[in-house]
C-alpha cells in the first residue's frame, strides 16, 4: 500500500485539509499521515471547512515529523515553503512533492473563515489530481 506523508510549519491546517482529502479520494489505496516541523495543534477552522464539505478531520492529531523518519513513506509533499526550507531532506526513499498553499490563519479575522473556505478548495483541486495521477 502507498504511504503518503503531508509537511507543513504547524500541521494545524494547510497540512490537515490535505491529509483528509488524500486519505477521502485514496481510500483504501494509501496510508496518510501529516505532520509539521513545529507541530502547534489542529485549528477549529480546518476541523470546520472540512466538515462542510463532509471530511472529517476532527480525530486528526498535530505531530511532528520526527515521528515519521523511520517510517517507509512514498511520498513527502510539503504544502508550505517553510517546511520544504526546514526539511530539504527526508531519510527516506520517498519521492518529495512540493505544492505551496497560503496560509488561511494569516488571513485578517474578519476574511479568515472566508480564506478557510479558498484554501480548502485549492488543496481539494491539488489531492484530487495527485490521487488520480498517482494512484489510479
Amino acid at each position: 500500500m502507498t504511504s503518503i506523508l503531508v509537511l507543513c510549519t504547524g500541521n494545524s491546517a494547510r497540512s490537515q485539509m490535505a491529509h483528509g482529502y488524500l486519505q477521502y479520494f485514496a481510500g483504501d489505496r494509501a496510508t496518510v499521515y501529516s505532520a509539521g516541523v513545529a507541530p502547534h495543534g489542529v485549528n477549529p477552522l480546518a476541523i470546520q471547512v472540512m466538515a462542510e464539505d463532509g471530511v472529517d478531520i476532527s480525530h486528526h492529531t498535530s505531530n511532528h515529523v520526527d515521528e515519521y523518519v523511520n517510517q517507509p513513506i512514498d511520498y513527502v509533499i510539503t504544502v508550505c515553503d517553510n517546511a520544504r526550507e526546514q526539511c530539504p531532506y527526508f531519510p527516506s526513499t520517498a519521492q518529495l512533492i512540493h505544492h505551496s498553499f497560503s496560509d488561511p490563519s494569516h488571513a485578517p479575522e474578519s476574511e479568515k473563515l472566508a480564506q478557510f473556505r479558498v484554501v480548502r478548495d485549492q488543496i481539494k483541486l491539488y489531492c484530487e489530481q495527485f490521487i488520480n495521477d498517482r494512484l489510479a
